[in-house]
């Protein structure tokens, strides 16, 4: 890398402001001149935005007026620039996000059954995953969709993996308690199939908070009694205990997280939200990070929802606001409202989501 490269600035001066960018005006930077475009490709650069984008947490946020016969729009709402419009234009396709890991979105195919898409937004690649020939895993027949979806990016590695799973049953007959799971595996461009016995059930909520850490994704179950966790290192189901006894917690509700990397707990009350981080892995060590005081938004407390948070923020969803907690000033600002009517709250489709160079090819 050339210190002064072909223009007035260093390459390394340059790549921490490319790095810095908005999503769109990164896009848009490629082709202002031939030194931007080799600048982006560069692996040094690719690690340095990957590295900022780790520190500036954002939700992407799927908007539909139930006023107005037009598609929906996605948003996306960002601690540092704003909110701005979100579009995945480039997949040709009608598509609901189902899943966000890393920077890469899985997203299902609305008027066509069955298929699904990894893409990442900042580069506008996209896969289209093979079909399975699977019967649809899903507990009710003939609708095709997943109870769980999952995805799983190694950006190590630069892999990544899809996980469908649910309750398969014939329409008319009762589940025969076979948990069915497909693991597509982006290296070998093929899915495989695990069969487990177990009944396990989950709101939307706990469905939509799928936590990446230590190569397993993990769900909360609507009993918020534990996590299910799926190893993709050996392909193996498990459960892992909460930091709390859950009777000790009745009344309170509580949400599956990731923080810095690790595994997080939000648990909510009427006054207050704990948020537990797990230390040490491997040995279900928790511990309490941070205790924070809900009288100020005290109104919103029965319909909010934490969707995304680093040592910094936290991101939280109410029916039409999204807000944004500062940890250090202990200040709450209103980043979005929904101007009109909508037909779903924010938090029915809200993913955490951070902007990076992954590649899904």
């Amino acid at each position: 890398m050339d210190k002064l490269g072909d223009g007035v600035f260093p390459d390394e001066v340059v790549m921490q402001i490319l790095a810095r960018l908005p999503v769109k005006s990164l896009f848009r930077s490629k082709s202002v001149c031939k030194l931007w475009y080799r600048l982006t490709l560069d692996k040094y650069f690719i690690q340095l935005y990957n590295d900022v984008s780790k520190k500036n947490p954002m939700i992407l946020v799927e908007i539909s007026d139930s006023l107005l016969e037009s598609k929906s729009s996605l948003i996306c709402v960002d601690s540092l620039r704003g909110v701005f419009e979100f579009s995945l234009n480039f997949l040709n396709d009608r598509v609901k996000v189902r899943a966000s890991c890393n920077g890469l979105l899985c997203c299902s195919s609305i008027p066509d059954m069955g298929v699904y898409y990894v893409c990442n937004p900042v580069t506008r690649q996209f896969r289209l995953l093979p079909k399975s020939r699977e019967r649809p895993v899903t507990r009710f027949y003939p609708d095709g969709e997943a109870t769980l979806v999952g995805l799983a990016c190694d950006s190590a590695f630069q892999k990544f993996n899809v996980v469908l799973a649910g309750s398969h049953r014939t329409f008319g007959h009762r589940p025969d308690g076979k948990f069915i799971c497909l693991v597509f595996d982006s290296e070998l461009n093929k899915w495989r199939k695990l069969i487990s016995f177990q009944d396990e059930h989950f709101t939307h909520m706990n469905k939509n908070q799928v936590v990446f850490v230590n190569n397993a994704l993990h769900w909360l179950t609507a009993s918020s009694s534990y996590v299910l966790v799926l190893d993709l290192s050996c392909d193996i189901w498990r459960k892992m205990s909460l930091p709390y006894d859950p009777i000790c917690g009745a009344g309170n509700r509580t949400y599956l997280l990731e923080l810095d990397g690790c595994l997080s707990v939000i648990q909510i009350s009427e006054a207050w939200m704990t948020i537990w981080v797990l230390k040490d892995y491997w040995n279900d060590e928790w511990c309490i990070v941070d205790k924070v005081s809900l009288r100020c938004i005290k109104g919103m407390v029965p319909g909010i929802f934490p969707i995304s948070q680093t040592s910094e923020y936290v991101f939280m969803a109410t029916h039409k606001q999204v807000l944004v907690y500062h940890r250090r000033s202990h200040v709450w600002k209103e980043m979005y409202a929904v101007k009109y009517s909508s037909t779903l709250p924010l938090w029915f489709s809200a993913h955490a989501y951070r902007s990076t160079m992954f590649s899904c090819n």
